[in-house]
């Protein structure tokens, strides 16, 4: 669990994560060694995984998102088979989901040959894979990687 402070710490490196400790430090009224010690910490506990810069896939030339519905043989999902997944650099989450399928994957493709080829050549070689069902995004409304964190503070609207 984090407390109050390390929610508004989190909070504004979700908005930024290049803020300097100076500013964070100067929002939450905190000398910026502290600060530093906090975001330490959070590291250690793996509270905050990494830092990392948001590419827009489309100013890439990396212009198709499409989720896809893996099956893979067996009565359970294997993990072997997730872990085949996850390694192919096109995909962006793998997802083990209830339901008739075991894997939910987003992938980010330049058109829709190359998701064909990514299907057959890639995921298709994969021993277990018995199926899979595409989904192409056609508009984005919302995608983003920031946590609710008012919702760790007992507030349920910020």
């Amino acid at each position: 669990m984090i407390n109050e402070k390390d929610i508004k710490i989190t909070s504004i490196l979700q908005e930024d994560a290049r803020t300097p400790n100076a500013e964070v430090a100067r929002q939450l009224n905190m000398a910026p060694s502290a600060i530093h010690e906090r975001i330490k910490k959070l590291e250690t506990k793996g509270v905050i995984q990494g830092y990392e810069a948001q590419l827009n896939h489309k100013s890439i030339g990396l212009s198709l998102v499409a989720f896809v519905f893996v099956k893979t043989g067996g009565h359970v999902c294997d993990q072997s088979s997730g872990d085949q997944l996850a390694a192919i650099p096109e995909v962006q989450e793998v997802h083990s989901i209830t339901g008739d399928d075991c894997y939910l994957v987003k992938v980010i493709t330049k058109d829709p040959e190359s998701l064909g080829l990514l299907l057959r050549e890639k995921i298709g070689t994969i021993p277990n894979v018995t199926s899979t069902q595409s989904s192409i995004v056609l508009n984005t409304l919302k995608d983003t990687s920031k946590l609710p964190l008012h919702l760790l503070n007992g507030s349920d609207h910020e």
